[in-house]
């Protein structure tokens, strides 16, 4: 597996403040609002839930417990959203699970995300960053409706700003697919070119993301479906953001 450290900055022009803002937008989300993830009631009432999507309805259930691996664990149950279930396609996007779950999405959109902000601009990177987000929750609450196992499936929130990243992923892999990228690979250190780190990765979420269509949306509970559909929609849709554009891409 790869796990880039840092990318080729040597030639940005503009100072990344967009995407930065964007960062610690997430990192408070997660620290206040979140409480570290141990503020459930937010969390569950903020995820994005394929039903609520698909019907248009709030879900509210209670807690329960169920076994797994042997061990009983309390599952919080899904609280009210206000003011719309479709503002969860956005609030999603700025929560996290866990520490590492949010270190390693910041970590990517540290490295990725101002080359792409350099390039289109401080607004048309929001919107391609959101527009990407909303997509990607998108693609997972279809997969989920067309390949859910139970109906449990359709209940078990998301979160994360996996998708909008990938979608910055796909547009960067475009603009800048000789960039050297700085990456552990297979516990080496070394540097690549972009092509091949994105594409290590992206190969890697394909793959996993197999496993749903044997039944159920996640595997191992990361949202396949989300990182594909966002990397897609950062594939198509930067080319329309990058639109007369007429500097040299490398």
């Amino acid at each position: 597996m790869v796990f880039p450290l840092y990318d080729d900055n040597s030639d940005r022009t503009t100072f990344p403040y967009v995407n930065y803002a964007i960062i610690a937008l997430n990192i408070f989300v997660f620290v206040v609002l979140q409480r570290l993830g141990t503020d459930t009631d937010f969390t569950y009432s903020f995820s994005t839930v394929p039903q609520e999507i698909m019907t248009g309805h709030d879900v509210v259930t209670s807690a329960r417990v169920v076994e797994y691996a042997g061990e009983r664990l309390q599952i919080p149950g899904l609280g009210p959203t206000w003011p719309s279930v479709y503002v969860t396609l956005f609030t999603s996007m700025f929560m996290h699970g866990g520490i590492a779950h949010i270190g390693g999405n910041m970590l990517f959109l540290w490295i990725f995300g101002d080359n792409i902000e350099d390039r289109l601009g401080h607004v048309k990177y929001v919107i391609f960053y959101l527009l990407c987000g909303v997509i990607a929750s998108l693609s997972h609450v279809f997969v989920t409706a067309a390949f859910a196992g139970t109906q449990d499936d359709m209940l078990v929130p998301s979160l994360g700003a996996s998708g909008a990243i990938s979608g910055v992923l796909g547009g960067y892999i475009l603009l800048h697919p000789s960039r050297r990228v700085t990456v552990i690979l297979f516990r080496f250190l070394t540097d690549v070119p972009a092509w091949v780190a994105i594409g290590i990765w992206f190969a890697f979420q394909l793959i996993s993301g197999l496993g749903m269509l044997g039944g159920g949306s996640q595997t191992g509970g990361v949202a396949y479906a989300a990182h594909v559909g966002g990397f897609v929609a950062g594939l198509v849709l930067i080319k329309f953001f990058d639109r007369g554009h007429a500097g040299t891409r490398v």
